[in-house]
């Protein structure tokens, strides 16, 4: 197309292109530097000072971290480290703190000697919590004078200035999170933030942090987290919370120099089918692995092949894999370098090549010692990977006959799902619906152009307590996964999927809360990506119809439907026209009324499941669907409303 026929090319010159300077670039783009400006992103902002902070411990210099939520969500952080420098840098003609709070990529973490080993932004947390604060206090204590500066959205108009003498070092940052950038929400969560503080105590053994949260009500609390143990504790502690049974007696620990860099692994099977393993470098998690991680994954699989040839446990030939040996696995892998190499922003990644070699090389002959010293604990290990082993070409037996049963069946769909006429994923629904009498209704009161209708009855496998092998052929999960048609496990393929969403619709009681969150489960273990795609729904069926004459309403709740009975009133507060029905469940629905209120697009609610913390996800599954009765009563009595929606 010429310029001519585009108009719009004509102003597309020297003018257009814009230079941002300073923290003008992080205002207009937070989510390049925090990821988003969602709660994560303001969660984030947190991170990064603590990090800071987190750095002073690990260079030797602090020893106790002060965190506190404020009234008005302010954010108070305070260490008893040296304090940032204040004196006037050399090349900016300001004070050093005041450089590093208004100029990105200023810091003392790019080879001035100022720590060996580091976990900031890449040298820009400071200024771009700065940046994206309505407003910043910065308080330094250097051992003979206070000094403060304050700052307004980046900007400050008085010098950092000495407003008293101490004898203390150390720094303190008050902010508040700007709401013209964090326009969804500026409200911290308590547990979010309990969690990431906690992963730090475990990692730095000794360090004490005190996270208060003191905005009033009864939600002022306040917690110390201090671990001598470090990551042995963390691997304990997960346990417990977990309800899971150690499969031996001892967290098995190993640790290495290499040069500057170190590395330390705690590990600890148990009686679960799941594996967890938690990285990090420097202090900073790496969800999605990195060098450490597979460095510690090819080394564990190669010690645990060792020991079984070595001592004829293993037939010639036979060869266990990774996904065998890290059955029930628990550990933790932590490695501090003097530069770490991440891949994007968020540093979801370790990229440093030559900590693959090291951690492998180090845990290898260390575990290979460990195993011979302790042969009671290392042939649990060996048992546990051997079984999982036969499981797993079990599955391989068990989805190889379901392949052959698919291919040979002329109608392959579930007898008893009602498909809907449309044959595009995009814009169709399957519901999967509790009881044949719920069922019935679903199907005479569906859009039969684009709802798809299959009905579950009887108790269903607790995947939690079982392994792929017990899926396939299961009669009430294998008609989801052929409705579904993307398969499960590693033959699982989105790009199959016939309906676009997938949603869950069960009675609005403890049995119907009990079939949702089985069915999550499965996903969750066996189909994952239906969820992190977004595809998985929970339908909401109302509990009440709040009634007068021929004006009707539904109740999702027990205060919708106080609202309801006030509305219906009559002039004078009468309630008695007004007639209320509970649902006990989706069977005693007219196939009208079920339309009306849980499945017509125009009017019906739905959660979205999400998946935003696969981590927070996999402990909620294993607290609820496991063997321990009490992490369960604990979890459900403090996180009601939460268990019973399981929005995760």
């Amino acid at each position: 197309m010429s310029e001519e026929m585009n108009p719009n090319t004509q102003n597309y010159d020297e003018s257009q292109i814009q230079v941002l300077e300073g923290l003008e670039a992080v205002r207009k783009r937070p989510g390049m530097y925090i990821g988003s400006t969602g709660p994560k992103g303001l969660h984030h902002l947190v991170y990064e000072i603590v990090d800071n902070a987190i750095d002073e411990a690990l260079a030797g210099y602090c020893t106790e971290i002060t965190v506190d939520i404020l009234p008005d969500n302010v954010i108070r952080v305070s260490d008893n480290g040296r304090g940032i420098p204040v004196g006037i840098h050399p090349k900016e003609g300001i004070s050093a703190a005041t450089v590093v709070y208004t100029i990105l990529h200023a810091g003392g973490k790019f080879g001035g000697g100022g720590y060996k080993v580091s976990g900031g932004l890449h040298g820009v947390g400071a200024s771009v919590v700065n940046a994206l604060s309505e407003w910043l206090k910065l308080t330094v204590y250097d051992g003979t004078h206070i000094h403060f500066q304050e700052f307004h959205r980046g900007d400050y108009t008085d010098p950092i200035h000495i407003i008293g003498d101490t004898c203390q070092t150390g720094t303190t940052v008050e902010f508040k999170a700007d709401p013209q950038i964090f326009e969804e929400t500026t409200e911290y969560d308590y547990e979010v933030l309990l969690k990431r503080l906690r992963e730090q105590a475990f990692l730095n053994a000794g360090i004490r942090i005190v996270f208060s949260d003191k905005r009033g009500g009864e939600q002022d609390r306040s917690e110390v987290l201090h671990y001598e143990g470090g990551i042995r504790q963390f691997v304990e502690y997960l346990h417990k919370k977990r309800g899971l049974e150690s499969l031996t007696q001892e967290v098995i620990y190993v640790s290495g120099m290499d040069g500057d860099s170190y590395a330390e692994i705690a590990l600890q099977y148990n009686d679960s089918y799941n594996e967890m393993i938690l990285s990090f470098a420097n202090n900073i998690h790496t969800a999605d692995g990195g060098t450490h991680e597979t460095g510690f994954k090819n080394a564990l699989t190669k010690v645990i092949n060792e020991y079984g040839k070595k001592f004829g446990l293993l037939k010639d030939g036979t060869r266990l894999l990774g996904e065998d040996v890290r059955e029930g696995l628990t550990a933790i892998v932590s490695v501090k370098l003097t530069e770490c190499e991440f891949e994007g922003q968020t540093k979801g990644r370790l990229g440093n090549p030559a900590v693959r070699p090291f951690v492998e090389k180090m845990v290898f002959d260390k575990l290979m010692s460990y195993f011979e010293e302790n042969p009671t604990e290392a042939r649990a290990i060996f048992d546990k990977s051997l079984s999982a082993q036969t499981a797993r070409e079990a599955a391989k037996k068990a989805r190889e006959t379901a392949r052959r049963k698919s291919a040979m069946e002329s109608a392959s769909l579930p007898g008893k799902l009602a498909d809907c006429s449309e044959k595009t994923t995009e814009g169709t629904e399957l519901y999967i619906v509790e009881g044949d009498s719920a069922g019935g209704s679903a199907k005479e009161g569906r859009d039969r152009r684009y709802q798809a209708i299959l009905p579950l009855w009887g108790k269903m496998l607790n995947v939690e307590k079982a392994r792929i092998d017990r899926v396939y052929g299961n009669e009430k999960l294998m008609p989801i996964v052929t409705a579904l048609g993307t398969s499960i496990g590693e033959d699982f393929d989105i790009t199959k999927l016939r309906y676009g969403k997938v949603i869950i619709m069960a009675d609005a009681d403890v049995d119907g809360s009990h079939i949702r969150t089985l069915l999550l489960t499965f996903f969750f273990r066996f189909m994952r990506p239906l969820i992190t795609n977004g595809n998985v729904y929970l339908a909401q069926p109302p509990l009440f119809k709040v009634s007068r004459g021929k004006k009707y309403k539904y109740a999702f709740d027990e205060t919708e439907r106080d609202r309801y009975i006030a509305e219906m009133a009559d002039a004078d507060g009468n309630t008695s026209k007004v007639g209320v029905q509970r649902y006990k469940g989706l069977g005693e629905m007219s196939s009208q009324q079920l339309w009306e209120t849980t499945m017509d697009p125009e009017t019906r609610s739905m959660i979205r499941v999400e998946l935003e913390d696969a981590e927070r996800a996999d402990e909620i599954f294993t607290i609820l669907m496991g063997d321990k009765v009490a992490p369960r009563k604990d979890f459900i009595e403090q996180n009601a409303k939460y268990a019973q929606n399981l929005d995760i």
